[in-house]
């Protein structure tokens, strides 16, 4: 029987989905687990909710439950229903990143939870039985540095010398109109530079991405500022080292992986102080906060990032190590795996 379950019943691939299967590879190697729900990259195959329950219906060897670590609203409730309605012997955990008061349902979702993991500090304020701030991790095996980032980003057919990105839904919360209007301050001045908006929008969201394309070709920047769509989860890192910096300026944010993810890329980041962005920013080491609403003073900061090739270096080296050493998957395995031995001793 597992010890644990770790549940993902979301069938869109999420930032949710994105840190849990970070964990998971490394959770992999350490406890009897399996995953419920839909499959994640790189992971052991799901098995069904239904399977899960019946697998948890005997506690494992040497434990006297399973855990089952949920990270949304559904899961919540599956993972509630087979505690408290079916009987079965097991223990719940939650991972909250979210940085605002939840609704009434989700409220009262965790404040059943056995334990609950908050990402930041400013997370954990929100919800009630947090027994840890354990930050995402990156995966600093699959995200790492280009041996030779020029030649890496000429390969990409995106044109230009080098290319600069945002990545996420592309909505406004995320912040792309905040990009764009970025861009058309920089492109002009930096004609070597490309500018990625990865992403895809939702079909709500189109009119916004319509308005976004006018006022670039209102500027006569159709051809070097690009929407590439949605990149697989797998071919990722491998744009995300081409880049020479990650811009990332949403107007409310968790967490936020794609700072951190191109940080383990040697790629440094300008964003607004949202998510986790100015601790990953290491004091101005690793990466830059901007105001919002403020493309000139955007664009300014890029400028100098890639008009000053050694201090660039320098920050993505710093960049690159801090997320070996600070915010690598290992030490958020790390800090989970703390949560479960203080359940399963009955702390």
């Amino acid at each position: 029987m597992p010890e644990l379950i770790v549940t993902n019943f979301n069938r869109n691939f999420t930032g949710v989905s994105a840190t849990a299967a970070g964990v998971v590879r490394v959770q992999m190697g350490r406890y009897d687990m399996a995953l419920a729900g839909v499959g994640l990259p790189g992971c052991p195959a799901p098995i069904s909710r239904a399977e899960a329950r019946a697998l948890s219906r005997t506690p494992p060897p040497n434990r006297a439950f399973t855990i089952w670590h949920v990270r949304r609203n559904t899961e919540m409730r599956a993972a509630i229903w087979a505690r408290d309605v079916l009987g079965l012997p097991i223990r719940i955990v939650f991972t909250s990143a979210a940085q605002r008061r939840h609704s009434a349902f989700p409220r009262w979702l965790i404040a059943r939870m056995d334990a609950v993991i908050a990402t930041t500090e400013a997370a954990a304020t929100f919800v009630p039985h947090v027994r840890a701030v354990v930050p995402h991790g990156v995966d600093c095996a699959r995200f790492h540095p280009a041996p030779d980032r020029a030649a890496a980003w000429a390969k990409t057919g995106f044109g230009g010398t080098c290319g600069v990105a945002t990545i996420g839904r592309i909505r406004p919360e995320k912040g792309s109109d905040r990009f764009v209007a970025a861009m058309i301050e920089l492109l002009p001045r930096c004609p070597g530079v490309t500018a990625l908006l990865i992403g895809r929008a939702a079909k709500s969201d189109q009119r916004f991405l319509d308005g976004l394309k006018q006022q670039i070709a209102a500027a006569d920047l159709t051809d070097r500022i690009m929407f590439p769509g949605e990149v697989a989860p797998d071919a990722l890192p491998a744009l995300m080292r081409t880049l020479s910096v990650v811009v990332q300026l949403p107007r409310y944010e968790g967490y936020g992986m794609a700072p951190l993810e191109g940080m383990a890329s040697g790629v440094p980041f300008v964003a607004t102080d949202a998510g986790y962005y100015d601790s990953f920013s290491c004091g101005g080491g690793c990466g830059v906060i901007v105001p919002e609403d403020a493309p000139a003073e955007t664009a300014a900061a890029i400028e100098r990032l890639l008009s000053a090739p050694q201090s660039h270096g320098a920050m993505a080296r710093a960049a690159r190590e801090a997320a070996q050493t600070r915010f690598s998957i290992e030490v958020e395995a790390d800090g989970i795996g703390a949560v479960y031995e203080i359940l399963w001793s009955g702390a």
